[in-house]
């Protein structure tokens, strides 16, 4: 393996021209890594493209041999796929890598990471891993409801995430943008990114011609979680569900505790687990009103009248903004 270059400020960012590496190169440039050498990269399709990193212009490139090389960080945005393609090439780099992808959250030796994690496991920062996995927005938040709860004898959690197209992407806001503008008009309407009715509808899977499976980020928020949550025995059920807005990670979830459980332990469990809950009188959080935050919100808790130890809870997050503020901060702590 390649040694990397000592004071080496060379920054990759794969997956470049996503909504998620755009945030993220926002948020470097106001980080201690605002002067950082950035070489941006990504899929064939996507070469060529024009944008700005570190204050400066810049051009997205393809990966070739060497892209990796003298960097000190490799942040992954891309597809899950394109980043197994080119893993073994950043490993190789020698670089921290810090995936925000999902494709090596369940892979043996990746560190998966977010700022209450640690504490709510009890344990170190783990400095000397190579691979770190940032989970997405609805992981996170179930993950640290499940970490939190578990603290006071959770028993049962049942969480339901609703997902914004945000997740498929620039081309799948246009198509939400579109549908809407369309079905109001009584056109017909367009759906070559999810081959079915998006705008004004909940769905739990998109129609058969779409690349963008329902399915498979299920599947992903089930293996993020289940890595962040580890061996404790509060791996919540999970399922997501397709929500016709742009931005933004809603949750609903309910949780059985021990019958007098007071409404002052849960929220202290939540905050410790990073959540910042509404005051009285505060309408509830939403997509909306979480948008540019890089914390989760929750409404106060209400126990089931209808089942004693039973209590509800509504949250939301910024699904661009959390995982790539989240991952910063990471980087902040490598070195």
């Amino acid at each position: 393996m390649p040694s990397l270059e000592q004071g080496s400020h060379r920054i990759v960012i794969a997956g470049a021209t996503s909504l998620l590496a755009t945030e993220l190169r926002s948020l470097l440039d106001e980080s201690r890594f605002a002067g950082a050498d950035f070489r941006l990269l990504d899929e064939e399709i996507a070469a060529g493209t024009l944008t700005e990193a570190g204050g400066e212009a810049a051009v997205v490139q393809t990966v070739e041999e060497g892209s990796f090389n003298r960097a000190s960080k490799v942040f992954f945005c891309g597809t899950e796929d394109f980043t197994r393609a080119n893993l073994a090439a950043a490993k190789a780099g020698g670089a921290k890598i810090i995936d925000l992808s999902g494709a090596t959250a369940g892979d043996s030796g990746t560190v998966c990471w977010f700022p209450k994690l640690d504490a709510l496991h009890s344990r170190n920062f783990q400095r000397d891993a190579l691979v770190y996995a940032v989970p997405s927005a609805a992981a996170t938040v179930a993950s640290s409801l499940a970490l939190g709860l578990f603290k006071i004898g959770v028993s049962r959690l049942v969480v339901i995430c609703y997902q914004a197209v945000s997740e498929a992407g620039r081309a799948a806001i246009e198509e939400l943008e579109s549908q809407t503008g369309q079905l109001l008009s009584f056109q017909g309407m367009g759906q070559p990114v999810f081959d079915t009715q998006v705008a004004f509808n909940m769905l739990d899977r998109f129609g058969p011609g779409s690349k963008h499976k329902l399915s498979t980020v299920r599947e992903r928020l089930r293996c993020e979680t289940k890595a962040s949550v580890g061996k404790k025995p509060v791996m919540p059920a999970l399922q997501l569900v397709h929500a016709p807005v742009f931005y933004g990670t809603t949750f609903a979830a309910c949780a059985e505790l021990l019958p007098g459980t007071t409404l002052e332990q849960i929220a202290k469990s939540c905050e410790d687990a990073g959540f910042v809950i509404s005051a009285d009188g505060e309408s509830g959080p939403s997509n909306v009103s979480v948008a540019g935050e890089k914390v989760a919100h929750l409404a106060k808790p209400e126990e089931d009248p209808a089942r004693s130890g039973a209590w509800w809870f509504w949250g939301a997050a910024d699904n661009i903004r959390l995982p790539a503020a989240n991952a910063v901060k990471l980087a902040e702590m490598l070195p």
